[in-house]
Formats: C-alpha cells, structure tokens, sequence
C-alpha cells in the first residue's frame, strides 16, 4: 500500500483485487470515495463501524475515516470510484442494483460512474453483529457515554471491552470516540464559519485546544488551515460534482 507524503494511504480510481484470506492493516485515506463490490466479499472494520458486504454493496469512506480489511475465503473484487464533498452519505454501505454497468462505465469515465452510482444507491440493510459492533454504534451516535457504565450494563469487565474492541477495530473504545468527535468537528470547520470555541463545546471537546489537536491528528492539519480553504470564505468555487 503506498502512501502520501502525509502518511495517508493513497486511492485512486479502478479496480482492485484481493487474495483469499488475505487483509490490510488499519490506515486512512485522505480522499472521499467508493468501493464497489463486485466479487467475493470482505469485513471492513472503521470509523463508520464493522461493515460486512459482498457483491453489488458499495462502502462509502468519508474523508479522513481510517479502517482495516479482511477479506473472505475467495477473495474480492472491488472498483474504487473517487468522490467529493466533507459529507459522502448519511449511511456508510449501500446496495446498486447494476454493479457491472457501474464498473465498465468507470473504465472510461469515473465521473459518470459516481453520477450513476448515485443514482443508484439506496442504504443497505446490517446486520445486528455482536458487542463490539453495538459499542460502535453507541459511540457514534452518542459520543459522551461512560464506557466503564456501557460495559456495566453488558455485563462485561472494563478490561474485556478495551481489548475486545481494539482487536477488531484496531484502538480503543476511547480513541474510536475521540476519532469520531474530531471527525464531527472537521465537518463543521470545513463547512461553516461557525466559531472554533463553539464547535469544540459542540463536539465533546474539553476547549478549543485539544479539539485543534484533535482535528491536526485526523486530517495533518490544524483548524486553521481547513478554515481559511472554506469555498464561502474564499470565493473558491468546488468542481466536485459527486456526493451521494
């Protein structure tokens, strides 16, 4: 896997296959896009949660989620489609009903394969999986529980949960959760001019401080920096076209 001079992994556009059993360490990317199922199946465990698909089920990364891969007993096949925007979806896996049109058109023409994606794309059904999986989805969508009470209520020792859950996701419950608060705050630095003090208070953060820190460790890059690249602060316009 190669990698931007910032440490992020690079994607591009096409398609890609992997071996039977085979996986790829935890890493982040520093674009938004698709992947597209074509073949075979793999568990994707992430800043969106564990994520299981197979064929004609598309994941969509967000800029700067970070995830590891294993893949099943035949392997897969997968065409990578770049997209654009802070916010790729609401959901994080989708199903297409024509992945093999979507896969020919992106040969020539990756742009109207995202543009036919997206029209496309409805959110996929998950399944329920076990308590690492729940623990996640608590941590995304309430990012201020106590996980010493969380473990208490599941009737597992604190120390089972910190190792359970890092050995799927590859860092710890509280990290996944300071991952995700900064991730919140990107979103609205890079999407609005609402003060910097307010989105920490906003996202979790003890002040303005640890959220910069925070955010520097997501994305290589202070609040600062992604502040100043806002379209309606510089009059810059976005040619992003696709963002399902």
């Amino acid at each position: 896997m190669r990698e931007t001079l910032l440490g992020f992994a690079h994607i591009e556009n096409g398609r890609e296959t992997w071996g039977a059993c085979s996986s790829v360490p935890r890493h982040r990317h520093d674009q938004a896009y698709a992947a597209l199922v074509l073949a075979g199946s793999y568990e994707e465990s992430g800043s969106r949660g564990r994520l299981r698909v197979g064929p004609g089920d598309v994941l969509l990364h967000r800029r700067f989620d970070a995830h590891r891969d294993r893949f099943g007993e035949r392997g897969a096949q997968i065409v990578n489609i770049l997209l654009c925007g802070t916010e790729v979806s609401a959901f994080a896996v989708g199903r297409v009903r024509d992945a093999d049109t979507i896969a020919r058109t992106a040969e020539s023409d990756p742009l109207q394969a995202g543009l036919e994606m997206k029209a496309q794309l409805n959110e996929a059904c998950r399944g329920a999986g076990d308590w690492p999986d729940a623990l996640a989805r608590d941590l995304l969508d309430d990012p201020d529980i106590r996980l010493a009470d969380w473990a208490g209520r599941h009737d597992l020792a604190a120390e089972t949960v910190s190792r359970g859950f890092s050995k799927v996701f590859g860092l710890t419950p509280a990290a996944f959760r300071t991952e995700s608060r900064a991730h919140r705050a990107f979103v609205l630095i890079a999407g609005t001019s609402i003060p910097l003090a307010w989105v920490a208070a906003e996202t979790g953060f003890s002040d303005q401080a640890h959220m910069s820190r925070a955010v520097a460790g997501l994305t290589g890059a202070p609040p600062s920096h992604w502040r100043r690249s806002i379209p309606f602060k510089t009059g810059g316009q976005s040619s992003c076209q696709i963002a399902p």
